[in-house]
């Protein structure tokens, strides 16, 4: 999808006439429909404001080839899409102040592209096609290559139509070479909600859910598509898509990813939810975690018996090992079904899925709910540029909107949210609908209001208002959506937009 929603059903042009048109107003730096002066990707200030971010010199190069691959997922063989023929995508590790260099090969037999989520990256770099970038089109090649300045737990994924629900997406871990917390080890963990081959596939619950057939016609295993999952945590509605499988670093229950580790190491816990339509409650049951960050940023440390991530936010956390075989469990918020991990400690007997606990109470909270560690606040300051975003739509028509708007792709700058340079932004983020909405911004991180963590994407439970702030200083057009690939599909999109 560009810009996550499915132009075969929504927009009714073709890639290269949208391409065109777009691509021809970066040439002048003008929306042609609205005559607004816009910096676009490729604006000289883009590679100016690049310049200026601190490089070491180093260069970190990952080859990433976007193609078809069989593997089993749950004990089913199937065909899907993904990086390197992985379910995940290859770890990318690399620390600030390096150069990342990714060619990027398109075997698919459609275009593709990648978005590298929670980075404060060049605008050409972001991976939208049609409005930072134009879609590697199959059989094509592509580089991106961009500064790293911010460290932390991020991710990689498509950036095209329903792509990402397949296994399109990848951690991305940033080192800060002066790393102030102590631990002994550290297991990155990629959570998902998995339906492609068993047996549809996302663009098929995608269809269902937009005509509002539900499930009919498809495998037993799918049905129930458009039912109601709840979730006093999330206010309400959890989820519109019955997942038949969720993976936790690309395994399901039945063979759990295992850690290997020795009694008394302190490990870092870096958790990804990479899902396209569930919350992930994630703890150990009867043992605490200590909360460190979220979205990449120091936050002040809290113990929590669980913490619920919603898709496209990342939680760091700490727990000291025990001995014999320690459970992280990931429950998916108001569904059916569960995930976990072990953690390893000598030999035994690993327990069986019935014997690892289905419940996780107690303590429990979110990275919206977070206090961000004073080393990264933003410095106090009257905002000079106020936007409301109302969410809006619902699930009678799945017409998922901002503002009442649904994003299209043909004029992408109509009722964009405009900044300037070196202002401050503040975005009122006001829920109108009976769900919730993990609502993600491109390009920056922002501060949730009266000293809230420094954060991304940020959890909009339905009737509630989220107040974010962030300074303008990364020239170019950013996408805010909400990052439920479902809701995005459909429109729930906006822009931000640099104009001079």
């Amino acid at each position: 999808m560009a810009t996550y929603f499915t132009r075969r059903t929504l927009l009714g042009a073709t890639l290269a006439a949208t391409a065109t048109a777009v691509l021809a107003s970066c040439t002048t730096g003008t929306s042609a429909r609205s005559g607004v002066d816009r910096i676009l990707s490729s604006d000289p200030l883009v590679a100016q404001y690049e310049s200026r971010r601190a490089a070491n010199g180093a260069t970190v190069t990952q080859n990433l080839t976007a193609g078809t691959f069989d593997t089993v997922v749950a004990g089913t063989a199937l065909t899907t899409w993904g990086y390197n023929g992985t379910l995940n995508g290859p770890l990318i590790r690399a620390k600030t102040g390096d150069l990342l260099n990714v060619p990027v090969t398109n075997t698919l037999a459609e275009p593709t592209s990648i978005h590298w989520h929670g980075l404060a990256l060049r605008n050409d770099a972001d991976g939208v096609p049609d409005v930072t970038q134009e879609a590697i089109t199959p059989g094509s090649d592509y580089g991106y290559q961009f500064l790293l300045n911010q460290p932390g737990t991020y991710w990689y994924h498509s950036h095209v139509d329903m792509q990402r629900e397949r296994a399109l997406s990848g951690a991305l871990i940033i080192d800060d070479p002066n790393e102030p917390m102590a631990y002994d080890q550290e297991w990155v963990i990629l959570l998902d909600d998995w339906l492609d081959g068993l047996p549809g596939t996302p663009d098929d619950a995608l269809n269902a859910l937009a005509d509002g057939s539900g499930m009919s016609g498809m495998d037993s295993g799918m049905s129930g598509m458009g039912s109601r999952f709840t979730s006093s945590y999330l206010g309400g509605d959890a989820g519109d898509v019955p997942f038949p499988v969720h993976l936790f670093n690309g395994q399901a229950s039945e063979k759990a990813d295992v850690f290997d580790s020795r009694p008394g190491n302190r490990i870092r816990l870096r958790i990804i939810n990479a899902a396209g339509d569930t919350a992930y409650r994630v703890g150990i049951p009867g043992q605490k975690l200590t909360l460190t960050h979220t979205d990449g940023f120091p936050v002040q440390h809290q113990q929590v018996d669980a913490v619920v991530l919603g898709m496209g936010e990342r939680i760091d956390a700490l727990v000291t090992v025990v001995d014999g075989y320690t459970p992280v469990l990931a429950l998916p918020e108001g569904k059916d079904g569960s995930a976990y991990g072990l953690i390893r400690t000598g030999s035994g007997t690993p327990p069986s899925p019935d014997q690892i606990s289905s419940i996780l109470t107690g303590d429990v909270t979110d990275g919206g709910q977070l206090r961000a560690d004073e080393s990264v606040r933003l410095p106090s300051r009257t905002p000079t540029r106020r936007h409301e975003m109302r969410l809006t739509g619902g699930m009678h028509s799945y017409d998922w909107s901002i503002n009442g708007r649904t994003f299209k792709m043909d004029d992408p700058y109509a009722d964009a949210f405009d900044v300037s340079l070196n202002e401050r932004v503040q975005i009122t983020m006001i829920n109108d609908t009976m769900m919730w909405h993990p609502m993600h911004v491109h390009g920056h991180s922002f501060q949730i209001a009266s000293n809230g963590a420094r954060k991304d994407t940020v959890i909009v439970r339905p009737g509630k208002t989220v107040t974010v702030e962030f300074d303008a200083d990364n020239p170019g057009q950013w996408l805010v959506h909400c990052h439920n690939a479902y809701h995005a599909a459909r429109g729930m999109i906006g822009l931000v937009s640099y104009v001079r």
